[in-house]
This record gives C-alpha cells, sequence and structure tokens, in this order.
C-alpha cells in the first residue's frame, strides 16, 4: 500500500496549487486526480480573469500547465475516484478505484458542481452558450440578449452583474414570486434590462448549426402553454453542490456540505485533515480564489506536519 506524507483529494486550481507547494517543500504529495482531472475548468473554454494570460487561455491547457508545474517538482498522480475514506485515525486510509493508499497529512479539493436543469442535452451546451458563472462568462455577451434561471439572491445578483454587458436579461422563475431578500428584489425590479418570465421553465435547450445556444423553449408552469426566447446566453444560477459525501459523518460540514472550516486558515475539524478550494467556498468560487486557498492549505499542512515531527 502506497504511502505520502501528504494526499490530495481533487485536481482543479485548488488542489494542484496544493500539490506545487507541497511538492517544493519535498513532501513528495499524491494527487488523486478523479475521473474529471482538472475539475470544472476543463468544461470550459475561453478563461480571461486568470493573472498572466492577457489574451485569455483556454481551461483545459489553463489545468494541464497547473498539472505539469505541479509534476516537475515531485508530484505523484493517481487516476480514479475516491470510494472511501477513513479519518478516525492516523495515518489516514484513502480508497480508490484502482487501490489505497495512507497518509499522514490530507487535503480536501473536491470542489462543487453547479446544480443543472436536468435537461437532456444539457451539458453540450456548458461553454457554448450554457454558463453557471456570470463573473467568469458575462464578459463574452456585451450587446447580446441573454437569460438567468433562478430566484434566488444569487440569480437576482448575476442577472445585475449581466446588465453591464447584455442588452437585456431575460431572468426565468418557476414561481410568481421571488425567493431572493426584499433588498435585491427591490433593486432587481427597478433595472429596466432585466425582464421576468414568471410560472416558467426551461424546457428546452435550442441549439443552431454550430453547437451554440440561439434560444430556450420555455414552458408556462400553469398554463402548460410554450414559447420561444431568443438568446445567445443561458446561465443557470440555482445552487451548487458540494461534493463532500465522502466526509459526510468524519468531518464537520455546514447545513449546506460545505467543509466547515472552524478558526483560521483551512484546518477542518479533524486534525491533519485541510480543506480548499469550492468545496469550503460557497461565496467567491473562482478559480483564482481556489488557487490562493490551496497554496494555504499546502503551508498549514506542511507546518502541521512540521509541529507533529518536533513533538515525536
Amino acid at each position: 500500500m502506497a504511502h505520502s506524507a501528504v494526499a490530495i483529494i481533487g485536481s482543479g486550481p485548488a488542489g494542484l496549487t496544493a500539490a506545487i507547494y507541497t511538492a517544493r517543500a519535498d513532501l513528495e504529495p499524491i494527487v488523486i486526480e478523479g475521473i474529471q482531472a482538472g475539475g470544472q475548468l476543463t468544461t470550459t473554454t475561453d478563461v480571461e480573469n486568470f493573472p498572466g494570460f492577457p489574451e485569455g487561455v483556454q481551461g483545459p491547457d489553463l489545468m494541464g500547465k497547473f498539472r505539469a508545474q505541479a509534476e516537475r517538482f515531485g508530484t505523484s498522480f493517481l487516476r480514479g475516484d475516491v470510494t472511501e475514506v477513513d479519518l478516525s485515525k492516523r495515518p489516514f486510509r484513502i480508497i480508490y478505484d484502482e487501490g489505497q493508499l495512507t497518509c499522514d497529512a490530507l487535503i480536501i479539493s473536491t470542489g462543487a458542481n453547479a446544480r443543472l436543469l436536468g435537461l437532456e442535452g444539457e451539458e453540450a451546451f456548458i461553454g457554448h452558450g450554457l454558463s453557471t458563472c456570470a463573473t467568469c462568462d458575462g464578459f463574452f455577451y456585451r450587446g447580446q440578449e441573454i437569460a438567468v434561471v433562478g430566484g434566488g439572491d444569487s440569480a437576482l445578483e448575476e442577472a445585475m452583474f449581466l446588465t453591464r454587458f447584455a442588452e437585456r436579461v431575460h431572468l426565468i422563475h418557476r414561481r410568481d414570486e421571488l425567493r431572493a431578500s426584499k433588498i435585491m428584489q427591490g433593486r432587481a425590479r427597478k433595472n429596466e434590462k432585466i425582464e421576468f418570465h414568471w410560472d416558467s421553465v426551461v424546457d428546452r435547450i435550442l441549439g443552431d448549426e454550430q453547437g451554440l445556444v440561439r434560444g430556450v423553449s420555455l414552458e408556462n408552469v400553469k398554463s402548460g402553454e410554450l414559447s420561444e426566447l431568443p438568446i445567445k446566453g443561458l446561465f443557470i444560477a440555482i445552487g451548487h453542490v458540494p461534493n463532500t459525501s465522502l466526509f459526510a459523518g468524519q468531518i464537520d460540514l455546514d447545513e449546506n456540505g460545505y467543509v466547515r472550516l472552524p478558526g483560521r486558515g483551512t484546518p477542518t475539524s479533524v486534525e491533519g485533515v485541510f480543506a480548499c478550494g469550492d468545496v469550503a467556498d460557497h461565496t467567491y468560487r473562482q478559480a483564482i480564489t481556489a488557487a490562493g486557498t490551496g497554496c494555504q492549505a499546502a503551508l498549514d499542512a506542511e507546518r502541521w506536519l512540521e509541529a507533529q515531527a518536533d513533538e515525536n
């Protein structure tokens, strides 16, 4: 059974940054990449807000550079999904598709997935007119008509942000009243660029010959009537699901399933276990902030391991 001073579960910006830092500290980290190596950015086309790339960079290319840098400093990679962890004692035990390993310190960077609508063929439009991040992709829709699905604070925040670029933002909500706070509702209703579509759900995403979004088919949930809304971009803002089912009952999670960080930095409720990136962040959810917390987790893990060595 393989053993490492540091194991990292997840290979997005947070996990690979943690790998770069722990590898440079000669801790010889092992990264369990998961089936979707590179995380959510591997499904993103143009990334224009990551520092150091003035002309932008393709998501898969950016993550390839992260991985190559981590590998250069001595990171080992295991492909496959983690199926079980045992955090009850040290060394911690990790079981994944191809085997198992133990580690003295564990960094969790399993991320979070945006909730999608569950429509047939939906995922094919991601990066081709379908997005779950207004701050990531809003710039690409300057002067266009776009739509946001949702009725909470996040949906209204995204809609208002998108009015900076779009000609018109259509807010699609399945009820006849919003769930968002009153102050957010007031701001959205005053914005002349936002048009509300009440009692409506997206029945189908419509694509053109190039596979880009050209519109949506809307269904009125009360009348069953169908209508077509021509748009160039569709933003889904109905929440995120953190990938923490592996850790339920072993570390503290908040009411939404995100890893709870009880103090400063990245330590979790279990000594020797650290968390970084979107798995513990339901506020920012950006590649650059995830990478920053990956650095923090690596430094926290390194210092914790040094303290353990001093005690022994």
